[in-house]
């Protein structure tokens, strides 16, 4: 009687997936998530998503695919947050291997489904980029997504899409995304947030920060990632809604285009072609600059007027609220100095956190 989750953008989905697994069937059976490792820079500092190889200790559960346990290890450089969430998450872990195209993340659930025969399968994507054309003006990240969908519209199985905290990702505004969405079929409460409060407290995915913060009561603006972006946090924020598949592959642009891909490279090129860009180069470029600085201890002191000339004009915006991924990049730290800076905070300025978020004092 397991239960099948496809994390479709990799990092905080699979956090999310988690937390939806609880409150959407409060049963004891067991789940699966099946995820990308794709972090964000400030944990991975090698762009892209990892695959097998980038792994030691990772342990098979068909032909194609390899549960992560938590005492799995990335190779460096490369850096995973999944060892660390199956150490704390009560579900099975399945990496996602994309190196393959769509046909191969095909041939990856195709496998899981035949060894698992799951009593359902969900498509979950936190925020709503999924129902992108992608010609969207906002869309940052759409190719993962776009991987997912396109594979899970090809398993001659039932899979049901769902969208959780509509527009919390920053990437489509909530109104769009409500357009193409059914209605709701879930509100998540403080109570489904509380099997991964520990997670929330390390990992670095802002659009589940977002989702947890708003269903403990949270509502504000909040302003995320290296752009800043704005992300209001309203009663719609710990909704569930589902999606029908078919329309969503029919509206996604991209999806369509990586239907039949058999590389990461070739779905690249096809982001580049529909969307414009690809995330991956950007990441890449990132990287580079990010790699030119050096290592150095946080200043605790300096760091604290940093944050307080940093809130000032963020509060002159109208921000309630933000994330820790957002202070360090705004204050031109680095990865090795998030968890220094987020000790430092918690215990200086503790009346600011709104855990998972901070609070910009008016």
């Amino acid at each position: 009687m397991t239960r099948l989750i496809v994390a479709a953008g990799g990092g905080g989905d699979a956090v999310a997936a988690s937390m939806l697994h609880a409150a959407l069937y409060r049963e004891a059976s067991p789940a699966v998530i099946f995820t990308y490792a794709w972090d964000r820079l400030l944990i991975d500092p090698v762009p892209g998503p990892r695959g097998p190889a980038n792994f030691t200790g990772l342990s098979p559960l068909t032909k194609s695919v390899q549960a992560v346990p938590p005492d799995a290890k990335p190779v460096a450089p490369a850096g995973s947050t999944l060892p660390r969430l199956a150490a704390e998450l009560r579900q099975t872990l399945a990496l996602i291997d994309p190196h393959h195209g769509a046909e191969g993340i095909t041939r990856q659930l195709e496998e899981l489904v035949e060894h698992l025969s799951p009593e359902s399968i969900d498509l979950l994507d936190v925020g709503g980029d999924i129902l992108a054309r992608g010609d969207e003006p906002t869309l940052r990240s759409p190719l993962a997504d776009a991987l997912t969908l396109a594979a899970c519209c090809q398993v001659n199985t039932p899979v049901r899409l769902l969208v959780a905290g509509p527009g919390l990702d920053g990437e489509l505004p909530a109104d769009v995304v409500r357009d193409r969405m059914g209605p709701s079929i879930l509100t998540l409460t403080a109570g489904d947030v509380a099997p991964i409060s520990s997670v929330l407290e390390w990992h670095p995915s802002e659009a589940t920060a977002m989702l947890a913060a708003t269903a403990r009561g949270v509502r504000g603006l909040c302003e995320v990632r290296d752009a800043g972006l704005p992300v209001p946090l309203t009663d719609e924020g710990p909704t569930v809604h589902e999606a029908d598949l078919d329309t969503a592959l029919n509206r996604n642009e991209l999806a369509r285009a990586v239907l039949a891909t058999e590389s990461l490279d070739a779905a690249e090129q096809h982001s580049r072609e529909v969307c414009g860009y690809s995330e991956i180069d950007y990441e890449r470029k990132k990287a580079s600059r990010l790699g030119n600085k050096l290592e150095q201890q946080l200043d605790a002191e300096a760091t604290l007027r940093q944050l307080d000339q940093f809130q000032a004009k963020a509060r002159s915006r109208g921000i309630t609220h933000t994330t820790f991924r957002r202070i360090t990049e705004a204050l031109g730290l680095n990865g090795s100095q998030r968890q220094d800076l987020r000790d430092l905070l918690l215990n200086r300025r503790s009346e600011q956190y709104a855990a998972p978020l901070w609070r910009i004092t008016p």
